[in-house]
Protein backbone atom coordinates (compact mmCIF):
# COMPACT_ATOMS: atom_id res chain seq x y z
CA UNK A 1 0.00 0.00 0.00
CA UNK A 2 1.04 3.35 -0.93
CA UNK A 3 1.88 5.68 2.16
CA UNK A 4 -0.56 8.97 2.32
CA UNK A 5 1.84 11.84 2.83
CA UNK A 6 0.58 13.26 -0.23
CA UNK A 7 -2.66 14.30 1.68
CA UNK A 8 -0.90 16.14 4.83
CA UNK A 9 0.20 18.00 1.58
CA UNK A 10 -3.06 18.56 0.70
CA UNK A 11 -4.59 19.61 3.84
CA UNK A 12 -1.83 22.50 3.74
CA UNK A 13 -2.97 23.31 0.04
CA UNK A 14 -6.83 23.93 1.72
CA UNK A 15 -5.45 25.96 4.72
CA UNK A 16 -3.61 28.25 2.28
CA UNK A 17 -7.28 28.49 0.24
CA UNK A 18 -9.25 28.86 3.85
CA UNK A 19 -6.72 31.90 4.71
CA UNK A 20 -6.75 32.97 1.19
CA UNK A 21 -10.44 33.32 1.21
CA UNK A 22 -10.86 34.87 4.40
CA UNK A 23 -8.93 37.64 3.97
CA UNK A 24 -10.76 38.27 0.16
CA UNK A 25 -14.48 37.70 1.54
CA UNK A 26 -13.95 39.82 4.99
CA UNK A 27 -14.59 43.23 2.28
CA UNK A 28 -17.96 41.84 1.15
CA UNK A 29 -18.82 40.95 5.12
CA UNK A 30 -17.89 44.54 6.04
CA UNK A 31 -19.44 46.19 3.34
CA UNK A 32 -22.63 47.49 5.09
CA UNK A 33 -19.67 49.14 8.04
CA UNK A 34 -17.77 50.99 5.53
CA UNK A 35 -20.67 52.19 3.46
CA UNK A 36 -21.74 53.78 6.83
CA UNK A 37 -18.37 55.23 7.61
CA UNK A 38 -17.64 56.19 4.08
CA UNK A 39 -20.67 57.39 2.54
CA UNK A 40 -19.92 55.07 -0.28
CA UNK A 41 -22.30 54.14 -2.99
CA UNK A 42 -23.49 51.01 -4.69
CA UNK A 43 -20.92 51.79 -7.65
CA UNK A 44 -18.20 53.18 -5.22
CA UNK A 45 -17.92 49.36 -3.96
CA UNK A 46 -18.45 48.34 -7.26
CA UNK A 47 -15.31 49.93 -8.54
CA UNK A 48 -13.27 48.75 -5.67
CA UNK A 49 -14.11 45.14 -5.88
CA UNK A 50 -12.88 45.85 -9.98
CA UNK A 51 -9.49 47.21 -8.78
CA UNK A 52 -9.04 43.48 -6.65
CA UNK A 53 -10.19 41.79 -10.08
CA UNK A 54 -7.98 43.73 -12.51
CA UNK A 55 -5.09 43.46 -10.57
CA UNK A 56 -6.04 39.49 -9.87
CA UNK A 57 -6.08 38.96 -13.10
CA UNK A 58 -3.06 40.37 -14.33
CA UNK A 59 -1.34 38.94 -11.19
CA UNK A 60 -2.78 35.22 -12.43
CA UNK A 61 -1.00 35.40 -15.88
CA UNK A 62 2.47 36.90 -14.23
CA UNK A 63 2.51 34.16 -11.43
CA UNK A 64 1.44 31.56 -13.65
CA UNK A 65 4.53 31.90 -15.62
CA UNK A 66 6.32 32.57 -12.43
CA UNK A 67 5.76 29.81 -10.63
CA UNK A 68 6.32 27.28 -13.66
CA UNK A 69 10.08 28.81 -13.70
CA UNK A 70 10.84 28.92 -9.87
CA UNK A 71 8.54 25.97 -8.07
CA UNK A 72 5.81 26.27 -5.74
CA UNK A 73 7.86 25.95 -2.62
CA UNK A 74 9.37 29.30 -3.48
CA UNK A 75 6.28 30.79 -5.89
CA UNK A 76 3.57 29.94 -2.97
CA UNK A 77 5.60 31.77 -0.54
CA UNK A 78 6.17 34.60 -2.21
CA UNK A 79 2.04 34.61 -2.84
CA UNK A 80 0.94 34.37 0.78
CA UNK A 81 3.85 36.75 1.97
CA UNK A 82 2.61 39.81 -0.28
CA UNK A 83 -1.48 38.79 0.74
CA UNK A 84 -0.86 38.66 4.07
CA UNK A 85 1.14 42.17 4.10
CA UNK A 86 -1.57 44.05 2.11
CA UNK A 87 -4.27 42.17 3.65
CA UNK A 88 -3.35 44.05 6.79
CA UNK A 89 -2.38 47.27 5.73
CA UNK A 90 -6.41 47.90 4.90
CA UNK A 91 -6.66 48.88 8.39
CA UNK A 92 -4.75 51.86 7.94
CA UNK A 93 -6.69 52.93 4.66
CA UNK A 94 -9.17 55.66 5.13
CA UNK A 95 -10.72 56.71 1.59
CA UNK A 96 -12.44 54.89 -1.19
CA UNK A 97 -9.14 55.32 -3.10
CA UNK A 98 -7.21 53.96 -0.69
CA UNK A 99 -9.14 50.85 -0.41
CA UNK A 100 -8.94 50.68 -4.19
CA UNK A 101 -5.35 50.97 -3.75
CA UNK A 102 -5.24 48.07 -1.01
CA UNK A 103 -7.97 45.89 -2.85
CA UNK A 104 -5.79 45.77 -6.09
CA UNK A 105 -2.39 44.82 -4.02
CA UNK A 106 -4.39 42.53 -2.67
CA UNK A 107 -5.47 40.83 -5.78
CA UNK A 108 -1.92 40.23 -7.18
CA UNK A 109 -0.87 38.62 -3.55
CA UNK A 110 -3.73 36.09 -3.85
CA UNK A 111 -3.58 35.40 -7.95
CA UNK A 112 -0.58 33.13 -6.66
CA UNK A 113 -2.65 30.68 -4.54
CA UNK A 114 -4.52 28.52 -7.63
CA UNK A 115 -1.67 28.36 -10.15
CA UNK A 116 0.38 26.99 -7.15
CA UNK A 117 -1.98 24.97 -5.27
CA UNK A 118 -3.13 23.18 -9.10
CA UNK A 119 0.44 22.65 -10.28
CA UNK A 120 1.30 21.31 -6.63
CA UNK A 121 -2.00 18.89 -6.80
CA UNK A 122 -0.64 17.84 -10.95
CA UNK A 123 2.99 16.97 -9.07
CA UNK A 124 1.58 15.25 -5.89
CA UNK A 125 -1.61 13.58 -7.23
CA UNK A 126 -2.46 10.63 -10.37
CA UNK A 127 -5.04 11.87 -12.52
CA UNK A 128 -8.26 9.47 -10.74
CA UNK A 129 -7.43 11.48 -7.22
CA UNK A 130 -7.09 14.82 -8.59
CA UNK A 131 -10.04 16.38 -8.80
CA UNK A 132 -10.42 15.12 -5.48
CA UNK A 133 -7.55 17.03 -4.11
CA UNK A 134 -8.69 20.15 -6.34
CA UNK A 135 -12.29 19.31 -4.58
CA UNK A 136 -10.27 19.66 -1.01
CA UNK A 137 -8.03 22.33 -1.76
CA UNK A 138 -11.19 24.65 -3.38
CA UNK A 139 -12.98 23.22 -0.34
CA UNK A 140 -10.94 25.91 1.79
CA UNK A 141 -12.85 28.76 0.00
CA UNK A 142 -15.54 27.44 1.28
CA UNK A 143 -14.21 27.42 4.71
CA UNK A 144 -12.62 30.78 4.65
CA UNK A 145 -16.29 31.75 3.18
CA UNK A 146 -17.77 30.07 6.23
CA UNK A 147 -15.42 31.11 9.04
CA UNK A 148 -16.07 34.65 7.64
CA UNK A 149 -19.53 35.54 9.03
CA UNK A 150 -18.80 33.75 12.43
CA UNK A 151 -15.52 35.40 12.86
CA UNK A 152 -15.43 39.11 11.19
CA UNK A 153 -18.76 40.16 12.82
CA UNK A 154 -17.33 39.10 16.28
CA UNK A 155 -14.34 40.96 15.48
CA UNK A 156 -16.18 44.10 14.45
CA UNK A 157 -18.15 44.29 17.23
CA UNK A 158 -15.45 43.85 19.96
CA UNK A 159 -12.47 45.67 18.38
CA UNK A 160 -13.36 47.82 15.34
CA UNK A 161 -13.03 47.09 11.49
CA UNK A 162 -9.54 47.67 11.85
CA UNK A 163 -8.91 44.98 14.16
CA UNK A 164 -10.79 42.52 11.48
CA UNK A 165 -8.23 43.38 8.82
CA UNK A 166 -4.99 43.17 11.00
CA UNK A 167 -6.32 39.70 12.55
CA UNK A 168 -6.97 38.06 9.56
CA UNK A 169 -4.14 39.16 7.78
CA UNK A 170 -1.68 37.96 9.73
CA UNK A 171 -2.97 34.08 9.28
CA UNK A 172 -0.87 34.04 6.63
CA UNK A 173 2.04 34.24 8.40
CA UNK A 174 1.27 31.06 10.35
CA UNK A 175 0.63 29.06 7.34
CA UNK A 176 4.64 30.36 6.18
CA UNK A 177 6.08 28.56 9.17
CA UNK A 178 4.59 25.27 8.46
CA UNK A 179 4.71 25.46 4.94
CA UNK A 180 8.70 26.23 4.37
CA UNK A 181 9.57 23.67 7.23
CA UNK A 182 8.16 20.52 5.34
CA UNK A 183 7.01 21.36 1.65
CA UNK A 184 9.43 19.53 -0.80
CA UNK A 185 9.06 17.88 -4.27
CA UNK A 186 7.37 14.26 -4.24
CA UNK A 187 10.59 13.22 -5.43
CA UNK A 188 12.76 14.60 -2.91
CA UNK A 189 10.71 14.18 0.14
CA UNK A 190 12.02 12.18 2.96
CA UNK A 191 8.57 11.63 3.76
CA UNK A 192 7.50 9.81 0.97
CA UNK A 193 7.92 6.25 0.34
CA UNK A 194 9.18 4.73 -2.84
CA UNK A 195 5.89 3.08 -2.95
CA UNK A 196 3.93 6.26 -2.94
CA UNK A 197 6.19 7.74 -5.16
CA UNK A 198 5.13 4.98 -7.58
CA UNK A 199 1.63 5.72 -6.69
CA UNK A 200 1.67 9.61 -7.46
CA UNK A 201 3.60 8.98 -11.09
CA UNK A 202 0.98 6.26 -11.74
CA UNK A 203 -1.24 6.31 -14.59
CA UNK A 204 -0.27 8.87 -16.87
CA UNK A 205 -0.82 8.49 -20.23
CA UNK A 206 1.79 7.86 -22.59
CA UNK A 207 2.31 11.51 -24.03
CA UNK A 208 6.05 12.31 -22.20
CA UNK A 209 6.02 16.22 -20.42
CA UNK A 210 7.93 18.08 -23.04
CA UNK A 211 11.43 19.57 -22.08
CA UNK A 212 10.86 22.77 -24.14
CA UNK A 213 8.94 25.00 -21.91
CA UNK A 214 5.40 26.24 -24.11
CA UNK A 215 4.90 29.92 -24.47
CA UNK A 216 2.00 31.78 -24.08
CA UNK A 217 1.59 32.40 -27.45
CA UNK A 218 1.94 28.36 -28.56
CA UNK A 219 -1.02 27.75 -25.18
CA UNK A 220 -3.01 30.15 -26.76
CA UNK A 221 -3.12 28.49 -29.97
CA UNK A 222 -3.79 24.68 -28.36
CA UNK A 223 -8.01 24.07 -28.24
CA UNK A 224 -7.09 22.56 -24.61
CA UNK A 225 -6.34 26.33 -23.28
CA UNK A 226 -9.14 27.54 -24.75
CA UNK A 227 -11.72 25.26 -23.09
CA UNK A 228 -10.04 26.17 -19.60
CA UNK A 229 -10.50 30.03 -20.74
CA UNK A 230 -14.11 29.46 -21.48
CA UNK A 231 -14.71 27.76 -18.13
CA UNK A 232 -13.08 30.02 -16.17
CA UNK A 233 -14.44 33.51 -17.94
CA UNK A 234 -18.24 32.26 -17.80
CA UNK A 235 -17.98 31.18 -14.52
CA UNK A 236 -15.62 32.80 -11.87
CA UNK A 237 -18.07 36.29 -12.11
CA UNK A 238 -20.59 34.45 -10.55
CA UNK A 239 -18.30 33.13 -7.26
CA UNK A 240 -16.98 36.55 -6.67
CA UNK A 241 -20.83 37.89 -6.77
CA UNK A 242 -21.64 35.22 -3.99
CA UNK A 243 -18.63 36.12 -2.49
CA UNK A 244 -18.39 39.85 -1.94
CA UNK A 245 -22.46 40.77 -2.83
CA UNK A 246 -24.41 37.94 -1.16
CA UNK A 247 -23.75 39.30 2.17
CA UNK A 248 -25.28 42.90 1.27
CA UNK A 249 -28.39 40.84 -0.82
CA UNK A 250 -29.67 38.97 2.72
CA UNK A 251 -29.42 42.37 4.37
CA UNK A 252 -31.18 43.86 2.09
CA UNK A 253 -34.14 41.59 1.83
CA UNK A 254 -33.96 39.90 4.86
CA UNK A 255 -32.67 42.44 6.50
CA UNK A 256 -30.13 40.51 8.56
CA UNK A 257 -27.62 42.55 10.53
CA UNK A 258 -24.19 42.05 9.19
CA UNK A 259 -22.93 43.16 12.45
CA UNK A 260 -24.20 39.94 14.19
CA UNK A 261 -22.93 35.92 13.17
CA UNK A 262 -25.18 35.40 10.03
CA UNK A 263 -26.25 31.94 10.14
CA UNK A 264 -27.94 32.10 6.52
CA UNK A 265 -24.45 32.73 4.88
CA UNK A 266 -23.25 30.37 7.19
CA UNK A 267 -25.62 27.55 5.70
CA UNK A 268 -24.99 28.61 2.26
CA UNK A 269 -20.53 28.78 2.40
CA UNK A 270 -20.64 25.63 4.16
CA UNK A 271 -22.84 23.70 1.55
CA UNK A 272 -20.34 24.71 -0.99
CA UNK A 273 -17.48 22.65 0.71
CA UNK A 274 -20.34 19.44 0.09
CA UNK A 275 -19.67 20.54 -3.41
CA UNK A 276 -16.03 20.90 -3.56
CA UNK A 277 -15.90 17.44 -2.39
CA UNK A 278 -18.41 15.74 -3.94
CA UNK A 279 -17.85 16.82 -7.12
CA UNK A 280 -14.29 15.92 -7.15
CA UNK A 281 -15.64 13.04 -5.82
CA UNK A 282 -18.02 12.14 -8.21
CA UNK A 283 -15.35 12.25 -11.54
CA UNK A 284 -12.91 10.23 -9.39
CA UNK A 285 -15.78 7.82 -8.55
CA UNK A 286 -16.20 7.50 -12.43
CA UNK A 287 -12.53 7.00 -13.17
CA UNK A 288 -12.05 4.15 -10.78
CA UNK A 289 -15.20 2.41 -12.56
CA UNK A 290 -13.50 2.35 -15.50
CA UNK A 291 -15.01 6.14 -17.53
CA UNK A 292 -11.89 7.77 -19.61
CA UNK A 293 -10.83 10.82 -17.79
CA UNK A 294 -12.71 13.43 -20.37
CA UNK A 295 -15.53 11.63 -20.32
CA UNK A 296 -15.71 11.57 -16.76
CA UNK A 297 -14.74 15.05 -16.49
CA UNK A 298 -17.25 16.34 -18.32
CA UNK A 299 -20.24 14.37 -16.91
CA UNK A 300 -19.32 16.18 -13.51
CA UNK A 301 -19.17 19.48 -15.12
CA UNK A 302 -22.81 18.63 -16.57
CA UNK A 303 -23.86 18.01 -13.34
CA UNK A 304 -22.84 20.72 -11.75
CA UNK A 305 -24.24 23.07 -14.14
CA UNK A 306 -27.58 21.76 -13.98
CA UNK A 307 -27.73 22.23 -10.63
CA UNK A 308 -26.69 25.58 -10.69
CA UNK A 309 -29.96 26.63 -13.05
CA UNK A 310 -32.79 26.44 -9.44
CA UNK A 311 -31.47 29.39 -8.30
CA UNK A 312 -33.38 31.78 -11.17
CA UNK A 313 -36.40 30.41 -8.68
CA UNK A 314 -35.50 33.00 -5.79
CA UNK A 315 -37.52 35.86 -7.50
CA UNK A 316 -40.56 33.62 -7.01
CA UNK A 317 -40.60 33.18 -2.85
CA UNK A 318 -39.73 35.29 0.19
CA UNK A 319 -39.41 32.35 2.50
CA UNK A 320 -35.71 32.63 3.72
CA UNK A 321 -35.21 28.87 4.12
CA UNK A 322 -36.18 28.09 0.45
CA UNK A 323 -34.35 30.60 -0.38
CA UNK A 324 -30.79 30.00 1.60
CA UNK A 325 -31.60 26.27 0.11
CA UNK A 326 -32.02 27.37 -3.50
CA UNK A 327 -28.60 30.03 -3.32
CA UNK A 328 -27.04 26.82 -0.94
CA UNK A 329 -27.89 24.57 -4.02
CA UNK A 330 -26.55 26.66 -6.64
CA UNK A 331 -23.28 27.72 -4.78
CA UNK A 332 -22.28 24.27 -3.83
CA UNK A 333 -22.61 23.47 -7.95
CA UNK A 334 -20.60 26.40 -8.33
CA UNK A 335 -17.91 24.56 -6.63
CA UNK A 336 -18.45 21.31 -7.64
CA UNK A 337 -17.77 23.10 -11.39
CA UNK A 338 -14.77 24.44 -9.87
CA UNK A 339 -13.16 21.42 -8.22
CA UNK A 340 -13.31 19.78 -12.44
CA UNK A 341 -12.48 22.62 -14.19
CA UNK A 342 -9.21 22.72 -12.64
CA UNK A 343 -8.65 18.96 -13.14
CA UNK A 344 -9.20 19.00 -16.38
CA UNK A 345 -5.43 21.37 -16.82
CA UNK A 346 -2.79 18.47 -15.15
CA UNK A 347 -5.59 16.14 -17.70
CA UNK A 348 -4.71 17.54 -20.31
CA UNK A 349 -1.27 19.79 -19.64
CA UNK A 350 2.38 18.57 -18.92
CA UNK A 351 3.78 19.37 -15.82
CA UNK A 352 5.81 22.62 -17.19
CA UNK A 353 2.59 24.65 -18.36
CA UNK A 354 0.47 23.63 -15.40
CA UNK A 355 0.32 27.07 -13.86
CA UNK A 356 0.63 28.99 -17.38
CA UNK A 357 -2.44 27.62 -17.92
CA UNK A 358 -3.65 28.47 -14.91
CA UNK A 359 -2.79 31.67 -14.80
CA UNK A 360 -4.43 32.14 -18.39
CA UNK A 361 -7.59 30.68 -17.67
CA UNK A 362 -7.26 32.59 -13.97
CA UNK A 363 -6.85 35.95 -15.90
CA UNK A 364 -9.84 35.18 -18.36
CA UNK A 365 -12.27 34.67 -15.40
CA UNK A 366 -10.54 38.02 -13.57
CA UNK A 367 -11.63 39.47 -16.49
CA UNK A 368 -15.15 38.49 -16.59
CA UNK A 369 -15.08 39.26 -12.36
CA UNK A 370 -14.41 42.62 -13.46
CA UNK A 371 -17.12 42.97 -15.97
CA UNK A 372 -19.71 41.55 -14.36
CA UNK A 373 -19.47 43.67 -11.30
CA UNK A 374 -20.03 47.28 -14.14
CA UNK A 375 -23.09 45.32 -14.52
CA UNK A 376 -23.86 44.52 -11.11
CA UNK A 377 -23.16 48.10 -10.01
CA UNK A 378 -25.38 49.51 -12.54
CA UNK A 379 -28.82 47.36 -12.11
CA UNK A 380 -28.43 47.37 -7.78
CA UNK A 381 -28.07 51.48 -8.05
CA UNK A 382 -31.19 51.82 -10.45
CA UNK A 383 -33.22 48.98 -8.63
CA UNK A 384 -32.21 50.95 -5.30
CA UNK A 385 -32.74 54.37 -6.54
CA UNK A 386 -36.39 53.06 -7.30
CA UNK A 387 -36.94 51.65 -4.06
CA UNK A 388 -36.46 47.83 -5.52
CA UNK A 389 -32.91 46.65 -5.10
CA UNK A 390 -34.28 42.76 -4.84
CA UNK A 391 -35.52 42.89 -8.03
CA UNK A 392 -32.40 44.07 -9.23
CA UNK A 393 -30.71 40.98 -7.35
CA UNK A 394 -33.36 39.07 -9.29
CA UNK A 395 -31.71 39.80 -12.27
CA UNK A 396 -28.84 38.61 -11.74
CA UNK A 397 -29.49 35.63 -10.43
CA UNK A 398 -30.77 34.80 -13.67
CA UNK A 399 -27.64 35.17 -14.99
CA UNK A 400 -26.12 33.53 -12.83
CA UNK A 401 -28.29 30.25 -13.30
CA UNK A 402 -27.45 30.34 -17.26
CA UNK A 403 -23.94 31.08 -17.24
CA UNK A 404 -22.51 27.24 -16.41
CA UNK A 405 -24.74 26.01 -19.44
CA UNK A 406 -23.57 28.13 -21.73
CA UNK A 407 -19.50 27.32 -20.65
CA UNK A 408 -20.54 23.29 -20.71
CA UNK A 409 -21.88 23.74 -24.18
CA UNK A 410 -18.53 26.10 -25.38
CA UNK A 411 -16.00 23.72 -23.94
CA UNK A 412 -17.72 20.47 -25.48
CA UNK A 413 -18.16 22.04 -28.98
CA UNK A 414 -13.90 22.91 -28.79
CA UNK A 415 -12.45 19.32 -26.80
CA UNK A 416 -14.55 16.77 -27.31
CA UNK A 417 -12.38 14.26 -25.91
CA UNK A 418 -9.97 16.84 -23.71
CA UNK A 419 -6.80 14.97 -25.67
CA UNK A 420 -3.39 15.03 -23.86
CA UNK A 421 -0.73 17.30 -25.17
CA UNK A 422 2.14 15.25 -26.92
Amino acid sequence: MPGNYRWFICMLLFAATTINYIDRQIFGLLKPELEKVFNWTETDYSRIVMAFTVCYAAGLLVYGRIIDRIGTRLGYTISVAVWSTVAMLHAVVRSALGFGIVRALLGLGESGNYPAGVKTVGEWFPPKERALAIGILDSGCNIGACVGPLLVPWLLAVYGWQAAFVVTGSLGFLWLILWLRVYRAPAKHPRVTPAELTYIQSGEEEAVAPTARLTWGQLLRLRQTWAFIIGKFFTDPIWFFFLFWLPSYFSAHFHLDLRKPSLPLVIVYAGTMIGSLGGGQLSSWLIKKGWPVHKARKTALLAAAACVIPIVITRYTTDIRVVVALIGLSAAANQAWSANIFAIVPDMFPQNAISSVVGLGGMAGAIGSFLFPIFIGFILDFYKNAGNIVAGYNIIFLVCGTSFLAAWVLIHYVTPKMEKIA
